[in-house]
């Protein structure tokens, strides 16, 4: 049997140190040991719900697991007997997509949000008999909500305080003190002041915009250490931190307000500036310390980002600094600088290849640096990355400048070479620290025209490929690069004043005017009357969203191959982005000069960049998806896939350590037990899988009752890749709007749209 080294070293020696060391994070270490992970199995699989699972929590003892489903069950599960104590007829009339544990309760409380726009508060002493199917009326009952509620967040040592993000574009804090329902009799949901957040004007659709759209909230977070800290994701790229202390008072939602200034927006640079095609976050959670910020993507990753606003390493950019990531080239001036360092050569002494003492580790740097040029070599992308994810990210402190530069180098022509999702700015980001260190060697340069000429940017190449070419002139490779983007742009120039010509010709609108966004935006005017919403002209543009959803929102048919989603429509006008203004009676306004002001007035906040990027998971078909960290000290990062598979990587370099068969379809739920080295995962499936590290034999793949999983990792990494390159590009067809006919709908509809697509 082959030995395995494990990063975090021998667990044997974690446990007799832990009778000498009697620091607590001793245990935290222990409970998500590497050698553990790697022994992750299927445990036991809890059957009682007749649905979809879209909800599950534990409590804080970690001695009962609550879940909530598509057959709108609250299910209490014992962590012990693994066994169904209690299943409680919620009342609800949806999905339910949220549970919770009221903390300091004895877990007697329990919270559930479900589509229904409905927020129900059960008190389980009220529980009578031994049988496990029970109806139990609610404690409490909030409607305040006017759309689908998909998440509720908790305060550490709070019994008196939930909190609901609901796709209406607000946070409601709901205080069981001031009553057990609302709104109360004879009144309106309008009239409830227990608004938090208002953020039915404050998606943005890039970082240089301003927020005017309704920002649909798909996720909400309170840091267990600081929790006056408020974290808020939905339908737009930016997640974004609030400070409780600093909001204003509760408020109805008889006027839309303008959003509250948060503490700080979180998006990786390279997803800050997309227009159109927003990609909207499905999870946001704190770490267990509250340093850290995890989001996750539909269509896209799962980001880490820095939470702690003090620290010197936090990264943030602002808008110049996005432009100047692909467009701004190296001036004259720094050229010289470079040239004058040229008579400094780069010297690879022993300082600058490490600064690790000890020269068996030094030589493991080198060996492994060595093994990832090799890699690209053979074009074993994955493994060469992973190389190199572990020296820059695992060993920086031991490896020097000289091993640093040729690392970035190699991993950023390795993207190039591997072309997932959004690779290519990965490996822009690597070209621009590797000419910060080593500013007078072409290879940077030469690797950044590349991925500028994956993104279409040409003239910016050449510009990049001239630098490179200035201090490697005899370089072939080089050379060549010139001259191909010299004879292409000398081609585009001819071919531009032609169809600059034929397109004057006429013009029509097709389907490709149609703009395909699956978002949750509900539209900023919908309470408008018809007649005012409808009005349009050949110079208005329409936006689509569609979301399609085997989460069991709407429903589905997994045999038949049959999807259900949501459509909804937006006309504006094309000349004027500006969104219609609400008046306080609900009524709609046309955009005014002060409102246009202000737009030329706004000015884009500073962004939290990523530290950490995660892949291999495939994240499109549900919006509700979860990205966790395991353990106290969340050394792991999981997240479930719409492969059936759920992955486990290592935080600080972002390697994949572990991937598992949790599903028939999609694992959209993963939940670590707060002590032991337990999760518990669900989806699409009926049932509740409990993994522990059951396996005799350390390995990166774990079958389960899904049948058995296959053992190229790779393989099903790659084709979760194809999956998210195809999902969100595409433009929907113009004739299946004619399927659709809006007064078929009554006014206020949920889901005014649904429709199957095979």
């Amino acid at each position: 049997m082959a030995s395995w080294n494990f990063s975090d070293g021998n667990i044997n020696n974690l446990i007799e140190n832990r009778y000498i060391d009697v620091r607590q994070d001793t245990n935290h270490r222990l409970q998500m040991h590497s050698s553990l992970i790697k022994r992750l199995s299927l445990e036991k699989e809890l059957e009682g719900h007749q649905g979809c699972v879209n909800a599950i929590a534990w409590n804080s003892k970690g001695s009962l697991l609550i879940s909530g489903s598509d057959d709108t069950q609250v299910n209490i599960w014992s962590y012990t007997s693994k066994s169904l104590l209690h299943s409680i007829d919620s009342g609800h009339t949806a999905n339910i997509f949220c549970t919770k544990f009221v903390p300091e309760t004895s877990d007697e409380l329990v919270v559930s949000g479900a589509g229904d726009a409905e927020v129900r508060l059960f008190n389980l002493s009220y529980l009578h008999g031994q049988s496990t199917e029970e109806t139990l009326e609610p404690l409490a009952l909030f409607r305040c909500h006017s759309r689908r509620v998909k998440k509720l967040a908790v305060e550490v040592g709070n019994p008196n305080v939930v909190w609901s993000a609901s796709e209406d574009g607000t946070l409601r804090q709901h205080d069981f003190r001031e009553g057990s329902s609302c709104p109360p009799s004879g009144s309106s949901h309008q009239e409830c002041r227990n608004i938090l957040l208002d953020l039915r004007l404050g998606a943005k659709k890039s970082l240089a915009d301003p927020p005017k759209q309704c920002l649909a909230l798909k996720s909400c977070d309170i840091s267990t250490s600081r929790p006056h800290q408020l974290l808020v994701g939905g339908s737009d790229a930016f997640a974004r931190l609030y400070d409780r202390r600093m909001l204003p008072p509760l408020t109805s939602s008889e006027k839309r307000m303008k959003p509250p200034t948060c503490v700080n927006y979180f998006c990786p640079m390279h997803l800050s500036d997309r227009g159109r095609s927003t990609l909207p976050l499905t999870h946001v959670t704190f770490s267990p310390n509250g340093e850290e910020v995890l989001v996750s993507y539909s269509g896209e990753h799962v980001y880490l980002m820095d939470a702690n606003l003090g620290s010197k390493n936090v990264l943030r950019y602002s808008v110049e600094d996005v432009s100047q990531q692909v467009n701004s080239a190296p001036t004259l001036s720094e050229m010289e600088t470079a040239q004058d360092l040229i008579a400094k050569p780069f010297q690879c002494s022993n300082d600058s290849i490490g600064n690790c003492n000890h020269p068996t580790r030094l030589h493991q740097c080198q060996e492994l640096l060595e093994a990832a040029e090799k890699c690209l070599e053979r074009s074993d992308y994955f493994n060469g990355i992973e190389a190199c994810n572990e020296l820059l990210d695992g060993r920086i402190r031991e490896i020097g400048p000289a091993l640093e530069y040729g690392c970035l180098c190699t991993r950023s022509a390795l993207f190039l070479k591997r072309k997932w999702k959004n690779d290519v700015h990965m490996a822009i980001r690597d070209c621009k620290k590797a000419q910060r260190i080593h500013p007078s060697s072409y290879r940077a340069y030469f690797c950044m025209a590349e991925a500028l000429l994956e993104l279409g940017k040409h003239k910016e190449a050449l510009e990049y490929a001239m630098v490179a070419h200035h201090f490697a002139p005899s370089n072939y490779q080089v050379s060549e690069m010139v001259e191909n983007i010299k004879q292409h742009l000398a081609s585009e120039n001819n071919n531009n004043g032609l169809s600059k010509s034929e397109s004057r010709k006429g013009k029509s609108r097709s389907s490709s005017d149609v703009n395909y966004r699956q978002e949750a935006n509900s539209d900023a005017s919908q309470d408008c009357p018809r007649s005012e919403r409808e009005d349009s002209d050949i110079e208005e543009e329409m936006e689509v969203d569609f979301e399609t959803s085997i989460s069991g929102d709407e429903g589905r048919d997994i045999e038949s191959g049959i999807l259900r989603g949501s459509l909804n429509l937006r006309f504006h006008r094309k000349a004027d982005s500006a969104r219609e203004k609400h008046s306080p009676n609900g009524s709609c306004e046309s955009p005014s000069s002060s409102s246009q002001n202000e737009n030329l007035t706004y000015e884009p906040e500073v962004v939290i960049d990523m530290k950490q990027r995660y892949v291999g998971h495939c994240n499109v078909g549900t919006d509700i998806k979860q990205a966790s960290f395991l353990g106290q000290n969340g050394e792991y990062i999981a997240s479930g896939s719409d492969d059936g598979r759920w992955f486990i990587w290592e935080k600080k370099t972002g390697r994949l350590v572990k991937m598992l068969a949790g599903d028939e379809a999609v694992v959209n739920c993963v939940q670590c037990h707060p002590f032991d080295c337990t999760i518990a995962t669900s989806g699409i499936d009926n049932t509740i899988k409990i993994w522990s590290p059951q396996s005799e034999v350390p390995s990166i793949v774990t079958g389960g009752t899904a049948g058995p999983e296959t053992a190229d990792v790779l393989s099903a990494m790659e084709t979760n890749q194809r999956k998210l390159l195809r999902n969100r590009e595409h433009v929907l067809p113009f004739e299946l709007l004619e399927r659709f006919r809006m007064h078929d709908f009554a006014e206020g509809t949920l889901h005014p749209f649904e429709c199957a697509q095979s």
